[in-house]
């Protein structure tokens, strides 16, 4: 009965039916404008997106110009600010595609839908910015957790789905198999994590995207590391003939975390390997597989599973 009144919850919560501002010449206006800035309706069920137009064309600029609109109360009354008056906005970055917005500890405090929707609106509209790839939350400095404790790292559009036929998104819950690493950096741990995801969304990127978030810190074991730097973000994802081929922006490259490049690489291919249409994994870095990650292993190879690397209980 828990579970099933979680799920409800999730489901209501991120069921974001965006409603465009107003109908006939409003839904037009809508379209036809540089970017929308997504409110939430008053009685807290859906986002709704509103026209904003600006000449401002500077990433950051136009970062600090949403941010005042979205902290300003507008002017139809049906509308309300994503970031609640007791909320405070304290800090953001953008760094390689990445926009990380902090917040104080009153975020924590938000009902659990509302949490929710205030992402959404966050999210899909810093997104629309050219050099906005994905969007990370902090309260008082540490990666937001979402109902069950899990990171919710580095979020896209897409993580939050718009039906325009406000048909019920189907939610599921499903246990990975993801490997991070030991405390040496130089093997694998595998590490079962329950998930509850939005049908909508490609199994593989759930996987990569949990490895993006890391180990759960809640858990308490701190032997566990990241593999892969949380700031990469993930520019397409797809699968053909066993081969799922993911691809990710520069910050791939960039290795932030006391691993093997081995370790790195294979976390990413033995974790999506668990999946059953996966044999074999092709990184690419915008498309390109010409590089050697970390100097040493090449991303023109499809790799398969390695079982070596994993630690074995003694």
């Amino acid at each position: 009965m828990r579970l099933y009144k979680e799920m409800s919850l999730l489901l209501c919560a991120v069921l974001v039916c965006v409603c465009l501002a107003g109908c006939g010449a409003g839904g037009n206006a809508a379209a036809e404008a540089d970017y929308q800035i997504y409110y939430l309706s008053n009685d807290e069920t859906e986002i709704i997106a509103v026209p904003y137009d600006t000449a401002e064309r500077d990433p950051e600029a136009l970062i600090a110009e949403m941010i005042a609109g979205l902290q300003t109360t507008p002017e139809l009354l049906e509308y309300q600010t994503p970031i609640p008056g007791n909320v405070t906005l304290t800090n953001w970055t953008l760094s390689g595609g990445l926009l990380t917005l902090g917040f104080d500890a009153a975020y924590s405090e938000l009902e659990k839908t509302r949490e929710i929707l205030t992402r959404a609106a966050l999210v899909r509209t810093f997104t629309q910015i050219d050099g906005v790839d994905t969007v990370a939350f902090l309260v008082e400095g540490s990666p937001l957790t979402d109902a069950h404790g899990e990171v919710v790292g580095n979020m896209t559009a897409d993580r939050f789905i718009y039906n325009a036929g406000r048909e019920i998104n189907t939610y599921e819950k499903v246990q990975l198999t993801l490997y991070f690493a030991d405390s040496t950096g130089t093997k694998l741990v595998p590490v079962y994590r329950t998930v509850v995801y939005n049908s909508n969304i490609l199994m593989e990127r759930l996987v990569v995207e949990q490895l993006l978030a890391g180990p759960n810190p809640a858990s308490g074991d701190l032997s566990i590391g990241p593999t892969v730097n949380p700031a990469a973000g993930i520019t397409s994802i797809s699968v053909r003939d066993g081969i799922c081929y993911v691809s990710f922006d520069e910050n791939f490259l960039t290795q932030t975390n006391p691993v093997t490049a081995e370790v790195s690489v294979y976390s990413l291919v033995n974790s999506l390997a668990e999946l059953s249409e996966v044999s074999k994994v092709q990184i690419s870095v915008q498309g390109d597989s010409s590089a050697n990650y970390m100097d040493v292993m090449p991303l023109s190879v499809a790799y398969t599973r390695n079982l070596d690397i994993v630690e074995t209980a003694e």
